[in-house]
């Protein structure tokens, strides 16, 4: 990747990758809409939800975390100063990794039925236990190709080749809409525990895993192509990964702590569908939780990982040349880039979040209740996106300084946070706005955390341009509240003709975030946020190209 200066040059390092998350995303919307279409929000769709979180849940406690944060600065390392451009270090790290995370496979294939009690609620029943458990163990392998895709993308993040991994989920969606429409076409209305078929549950699950595999997979042919060759290799011993692995044991600190609060998390959410008298609160359980987390990690995924990626491999260089100034001012450019699209990103989902909640998901299965449930606490969770979009930035500060001690004492807080403040939300809250709460819950510890990570990181590299950062979002945070405002105004317009449902959601959504997203590039520009404009300028300079 070139290290191009500037705030346009990191917005042309990042738009490729913007590119591929977002036809990623737009497909993994989809994806998740067909799923919950097929499966519902019951206490049936939490044992297939439970099952296909648990290979997220172990690969990243264990390996998940300490590839994203502590392998590609040393990747870039070892390019820099290896005589054939790293290509052995990383054929060792990759096959390291593999064999690890094959005997973790294995081992948690084995342990199936100890993992789904674990994180399933203890009102389920052995039914709902023994569904689950045989969804868990056609999903668990994929722990192996999660591992594979992630070593395959950071060794090309690391070689300045961002396109293909945020393509490469485009495929695992396709295969996994596959799997779910023939699933929903074999069982029908009302799936339940106690009338699914063994067949039809492996359908689903074996469906699932395929596109995983096909994800990882498609990667090789671009790897081909960086003149890099994988293939397994057992010489280890004084190559240099001792120091990788040092430094990843911190990360898996910080992943076993975050694990842990969502252990709490899950098993309150699992419990809410099972108590639920009302039939909006046996619509909200561990899938709506999570279905509505995936809908909040999309402008994430689009915007500030994006962003982040390509900056990653340039912060590694700058602290490896100690060059602390340099990297204190693309820390505090990411912060500004990133939260002027994010700022007006959460205020969309706040205000139209339960119309957006049934244009994605109030099909099937699901229903409306199911989708303005699931829209409700993509809300709550919006609360918490600018803090969240932040923390990231940030935490990837101190990953190309090679700081993972301090992200992980620092993960400790911020779930006791979470848990504590879950539980008291889950507890004061009536039916139905449970989980909703859950939501609200992790939107404060993360507003919360930040003020204290902030802190640490300004103290690493001595100032981090708070004064301009606060100003920026500020402006964003102004300009996106008034904007916001509007788009409730014309939502509110839009809906009162038109009956409940799909086209009134497509209607309410489309107007809103027409009339709103004009508002607020008109307001954003009269308030001289040049972050605004630069992204803008580079959009357009590309479409007048092509």
């Amino acid at each position: 990747m070139s290290a191009e200066p500037g705030a346009a040059g990191l917005v042309r390092s990042s738009s490729v990758m913007a590119a591929g998350t977002v036809a990623s995303r737009v497909t993994g919307m989809v994806r998740n809409s067909v799923v919950i279409a097929a499966i519902g929000t019951s206490v049936f769709a939490d044992t297939y939800s439970i099952a296909n979180a648990l290979p997220n849940i172990v690969y990243i406690l264990v390996a998940g975390g300490a590839l994203n944060a502590v392998f590609v600065p040393q990747l870039v390392r070892h390019m820099k100063d290896d005589a054939d451009d790293g290509i052995a270090y990383a054929q060792r790290l990759v096959s390291a990794v593999t064999v690890v995370l094959l005997g973790l496979t294995v081992v948690a294939v084995l342990l199936a039925p100890l993992l789904v009690r674990l994180y399933a609620t203890r009102g389920w029943t052995e039914q709902d236990l023994a569904v689950s458990t045989a969804f868990a163990r056609y999903c668990l392998p994929q722990i192996l190709f999660y591992g594979v895709f992630t070593m395959l993308s950071q060794v090309l993040n690391a070689r300045g080749h961002f396109a293909a991994p945020m393509f490469a989920p485009i495929v695992n969606n396709v295969v996994v809409v596959v799997a779910a429409v023939g699933f929903l076409l074999a069982v029908g209305t009302d799936p339940a525990t106690a009338t699914v078929t063994p067949r039809e549950v492996a359908l689903l699950g074996i469906g699932t895993t395929l596109g995983v595999v096909a994800q990882a997979v498609v990667l090789l042919p671009f790897l081909r192509r960086t003149g890099f060759r994988w293939r397994l290799r057992a010489d280890l011993r004084g190559t240099g990964l001792g120091r990788a692995f040092s430094l990843a044991k911190w990360t898996i600190v910080l992943v076993l702590v975050n694990q842990v609060g969502y252990l709490f998390i899950t098993r309150m959410a699992t419990s809410a569908a099972v108590q639920g008298a009302t039939n909006r609160a046996a619509d909200a359980g561990f899938t709506v939780y999570s279905s509505a987390h995936l809908v909040f990690m999309l402008p994430q995924s689009v915007i500030t990982v994006s962003v982040v990626t390509a900056l990653l491999p340039l912060l590694s260089r700058q602290a490896h040349a100690q060059r602390l100034g340099e990297m204190r001012r693309e820390v505090a450019r990411a912060l500004r880039l990133t939260g002027a699209l994010i700022v007006p990103a959460a205020a969309a989902f706040v205000v139209l979040g339960p119309q957006i909640g049934v244009l994605l998901f109030g099909y099937g299965n699901a229903g409306v209740g199911g989708g303005e449930v699931l829209g409700l606490t993509l809300a709550a969770f919006a609360i918490g996106l600018p803090a969240f979009s932040a923390y990231y930035v940030l935490l990837r500060g101190f990953y190309a300084l090679e700081d993972t001690r301090t992200p992980a004492l620092v993960a400790v807080v911020l779930n006791v946070l979470n848990v504590g403040l879950a539980f008291a939300f889950f507890r004061w809250l009536p039916e139905g706005d449970q989980v909703p709460g859950l939501a609200l819950g992790y939107s404060l510890a993360y507003l919360l955390t930040l003020v204290l990570l902030w802190q640490l990181l300004r103290r690493r590299l001595h100032g981090l341009e708070t004064y301009d950062v606060v100003r920026t979002h500020v402006r964003v945070t102004l300009a996106a509240t008034f904007a916001g405002a509007v788009a409730f105004g014309a939502a509110r317009l839009v809906e009162r003709p038109l009956p409940a449902g799909f086209v009134e959601s497509l209607a309410v959504v489309a107007a809103g975030l027409l009339v709103g997203g004009a508002c607020y590039l008109w307001l954003a520009r009269r308030m001289r946020v040049r972050e605004l404009a630069t992204i803008v300028d580079a959009v357009t300079g590309r479409l007048r190209r092509r």
